[in-house]
């Protein structure tokens, strides 16, 4: 059979509410360009911890790994990133450290899950009551950051209608985001390292008997993927906000997990889902600013939630996740 048909068949109802929202955006450039813009580019500032919270959590599941604890390794790099900033002024330190704190709940992760064998659910669920706890405990008010990334302009490029304000004038968290989003995409896909982590996700034991070693995947692939969440919390506090605030994630880690089903394991497909959701939560927010509708602002802000529930119940079903996910694996 064709590719590009069976491409065609296997995304069609996904391709064809992407042409609508496009030609959509256009309709509304056409009356007020700059709204467009600035919700256009709100949406990627958005979509940037979603897209990395679901690779974080595609390359674990990818593995035979469940990461629920997506939201605590994110919080809790958020905090770190934000005081290393508070008290050496160095962003490049800051992220640094928030990646490593990422790095680190990932590796305590993979010791439940593959050492312990705990349920991974319950090991999750541990990181994010530890995240939460530290946070709350230690965090004092009055704390004032040295600055944050400030966005970056590409000449030529920055100056393209509708495009240009959205992907060429960030902030370098964003930018390298972007760039990880293809390289995670290539590895996942192409190389042999994406090879020996999807064999290891879908038939373990079939991938030990041909040598490769369960055990070391599983614990290098989280421990990786949880630089990725790390490096979403920095970009919260050192990039997108300047600052930090107790609860400050907002359930981004468990919407990243939405975006990674939507976007069926796949590091490009997720950062469309993560666009979406971006968009919704981009949207809402200019709604509240503009007044257009006369509704309590509470409900407004549940657009992005509400949405999270639609896409779950409609392709959760529909979707399938590697076999061996969740599974602990015993060496015979």
């Amino acid at each position: 059979m064709n590719p590009w048909r069976t491409l065609w068949q296997n995304n069609r109802g996904k391709t064809i509410a992407a042409a609508v929202l496009v030609a959509a955006v256009f309709a509304a450039y056409a009356r007020n360009p700059q709204i467009v813009e600035a919700v256009l580019a709100s949406s990627l500032r958005q979509s940037i911890p979603l897209v990395l919270g679901a690779m974080c959590g595609l390359i674990g599941e990818r593995s035979g790994i469940i990461n629920i604890g997506i939201e605590g390794q994110m919080l809790l790099a958020a905090f770190v990133a934000f005081l290393v900033n508070v008290h050496t002024g160095n962003l490049l330190l800051a992220t640094v450290s928030g990646v490593l704190v990422g790095a680190v709940l990932g590796l305590f992760l993979a010791f439940m899950s593959v050492s312990l064998r705990i349920d991974q659910i319950i090991g999750g669920t541990v990181i994010n009551m530890l995240a939460f706890g530290l946070t709350g405990y230690f965090y004092q008010v009055g704390l004032v950051t040295q600055g944050k990334f400030t966005p970056i302009r590409i000449p030529g490029l920055a100056d393209i209608p509708v495009l240009g304000a959205m992907f060429f004038r960030n902030p370098p968290l964003t930018y390298l985001t972007l760039v990880l989003i293809f390289v995670v995409q290539f590895l996942l896909f192409y190389t042999p390292w994406g090879l020996r982590t999807r064999a290891v996700g879908e038939h373990p034991r079939a991938a030990d008997t041909v040598g490769i070693d369960v055990y070391k995947m599983r614990y290098m692939n989280v421990t990786l993927a949880g630089m990725l969440a790390g490096l979403a919390g920095a970009y919260l506090t050192l990039e997108a906000v300047g600052s930090f605030e107790r609860g400050m994630t907002n359930g981004r880690g468990f919407v990243a997990l939405a975006v990674m089903i939507f976007g069926r394991w796949n590091p490009i497909l997720s950062w469309g889902a993560a666009l979406l959701f971006g968009f919704a939560t981009a949207l809402q927010t200019q709604l509240q600013f503009m007044r257009a509708v006369h509704i309590p602002h509470q409900f407004i802000g549940m657009l992005p939630y509400l949405l999270t529930i639609v896409v779950l119940a409609g392709v959760g079903g529909r979707t399938r996740p590697p076999a061996a996910v969740g599974q602990p694996y015993v060496k015979e």
